[in-house]
């Protein structure tokens, strides 16, 4: 199984679509074997998604996310953990133990014309309204 985190300086970014680097993951036997980190040259919902897909994710654990994103994960095949946040490391462990808190659904469900978030959606990024 192959994990892929929202990443900044060992944290979970909280904004999926303005993600800059992605940290991977490889699990065998219930623990983690490798990890990597990569930066998706695209942008836009579909690219980030196809940009996992290709790397081989078969998971998603990031903060926030909206509704298109989701759709284009799910039409990846990959599978999403939402509203998490702190230590990628953690939540990777928290997630194999089964004690990780999050949820299967978009958490960000409006956005301004410049694409950024115009509202909360639950979580204490920073980068809304930029």
């Amino acid at each position: 199984m192959r994990i892929a985190v929202t990443y900044e300086n060992g944290e979970i970014f909280q904004h999926f679509g303005h993600t800059e680097l992605f940290r991977l993951y490889d699990v065998e036997d219930g623990r983690v074997v490798h990890r990597m980190t990569i930066r998706p040259k695209n942008a836009g919902h579909e690219a980030m998604a196809a940009v996992l897909k290709k790397a081989g994710a078969d998971m998603l654990i990031c903060g926030g996310i909206g509704s298109g994103a989701q759709q284009a994960l799910e039409e990846m095949g990959i599978r999403l953990c939402a509203g998490v946040s702190g230590s990628s490391d953690a939540a990777v462990e928290r997630f194999l133990r089964g004690t990780l808190n999050y949820t299967s659904s978009s958490n960000c469900t409006a956005h301004d014309a410049e694409g950024g978030c115009g509202h909360e959606c639950g979580h204490d990024c920073g980068h809304h309204g930029s």
